[in-house]
């Protein structure tokens, strides 16, 4: 035991009216809600990369928070270890999600490296053995080294596609052997920055090989889980390969991926593509990729990706419906890929940050669950396009040009506008949230 947390309590329900900051007012894990408790449903999970290894910095200033396992050493490695299973004791959530690079000091060389992964993956496994949370995800750093400043899977160095191939064998193998449900790829740095010196057709192609790599190591090895892209627009680079999850999309079938490969999507990503979540989600499971979420929010006064704890209960209400909408999660879940603000130093802020979250998820998917079991909402988009159930409709789309000519001739159209309700439905989803 370390003495990080000294003093904070175990996080436990204690209800709406309680006043104890350190106790859930809305998550109750064993609340039914839709038939299903309340845990499984949401399937928290804790990144390790925001809450352990991040040190505090913004594009202004660097380090603000000093934590005793801060070091490159593979005894802090384990301290870190230590500290991130006492968080998860706290918290009670059921996962946790990690990068290489989060938990194992980089070596003098590859093998070095690659050992010191292996080496901490057996103590993380040790602990999940012992009753600790199970593993939703793992993936690869591509991004901060700087061998990665021109990209991975898009590089213009073979070298350094080949490194980071061998990187994610690697992660994959990792997750493998803790049981992970999912396995990530999130692109930092596979865009451009300036066209003067990129081949787009190149590195694209680039992109997909890379990922097939994927998917082929995937069946080889037999892991059960999914694979995902996580979407993201841009920043730090001017133009991303993975914009958002119709491109992605576009981007699976081009290279025969499209049923092999979901989406792991992020709020904050579909803030900078220009969508809502919401959109990015109804897209996802309009094409059958809907796979995870990585929940936090921007701050809409900053033009930036700031990672912040949600809190935003009817924002989370409507992402949470399309997720019902949807089937709910499979192997997916909701990981708070979410930091602390540079001022806040304490191991409080980070157990409280978790504790605020998770209750603000709870309150939106019970709100989700309530508009849909109202069924208001659908009753009202049902009626939208009812008249595409008649027959004849059905024909316009089966027909070609001359078919719709003849039809609105035949029939005299001069079809008025209908009213879409737009008001009238927010302040239906305001009745619930």
């Amino acid at each position: 035991m370390t003495e990080f947390f000294k003093g904070i309590p175990p996080i436990r329900y204690e209800g709406p009216d309680s006043g104890n900051e350190f106790a859930y007012r809305h998550y109750d894990p064993d609340e039914k809600v839709m038939g299903k408790r309340l845990e499984d449903h949401l399937r928290f999970a804790v990144a390790w990369w925001h809450s352990f290894a991040w040190p505090g910095g913004d594009p202004f200033g660097g380090q603000t928070f000093d934590r005793p396992w801060f070091g490159d050493t593979m005894e802090l490695a384990r301290m870190k270890a230590d500290v991130a299973f006492e968080l998860f004791a706290l918290l009670g959530q059921p996962f946790f999600c990690f990068h290489d690079a989060d938990v194992r000091p980089e070596g003098a060389d590859f093998a070095e490296t690659t050992r010191n992964l292996e080496e901490i993956v057996d103590y993380i496994g040790a602990k999940i053995e012992a009753g600790g949370p199970r593993l939703l995800w793992g993936t690869a750093n591509l991004f901060t080294h700087r061998r990665f400043m021109s990209g991975a899977a898009t590089n213009p160095d073979p070298d350094v596609f080949a490194y980071s191939a061998a990187t994610v064998k690697t992660c994959m193998d990792a997750t493998h052997r803790l049981g992970g449900e999912n396995y990530v790829l999130w692109g930092g740095r596979e865009g451009y920055e300036t066209l003067l010196n990129t081949d787009l057709r190149r590195e694209r192609d680039q992109a997909g090989r890379f990922l097939q790599m994927v998917v082929d190591y995937k069946h080889k090895i037999g892991f059960k889980g999914a694979i995902l892209v996580e979407p993201k627009p841009q920043e730090p680079t001017k133009h991303q390969y993975d914009y958002d999850v119709a491109t992605v999309y576009g981007f699976l079938q081009e290279f025969g991926l499209e049923t092999e490969v979901k989406m792991n999507i992020e709020q904050g990503h579909a803030i900078l593509a220009g969508h809502s979540f919401e959109h990015e989600l109804a897209m996802a499971a309009g094409f059958g990729i809907l796979g995870s979420i990585d929940m936090n929010r921007n701050d809409y006064q900053s033009g930036w990706d700031t990672d912040q704890f949600p809190n935003n209960v009817p924002e989370v209400a409507l992402a949470y419906y399309e997720i019902l909408r949807a089937g709910g999660f499979t192997t997916g879940g909701t990981n708070f890929d979410a930091k602390l603000r540079r001022q806040s130093l304490g191991p409080a802020d980070l157990v409280l940050a978790h504790v605020g979250a998770m209750d603000v998820c709870a309150r939106g998917l019970k709100a989700a669950a309530r508009m849909l079991q109202d069924g208001a909402l659908e009753r009202a988009r049902e009626e939208r396009y009812a008249g595409w159930q008649s027959s004849s409709a059905k024909a316009l789309l089966q027909g070609g040009l001359e078919a719709c000519f003849d039809h609105v001739t035949r029939n005299a159209l001069a079809p008025e506008p209908r009213s879409g309700g737009q008001e009238r439905l927010e302040n239906l989803v305001n009745r619930f949230v």
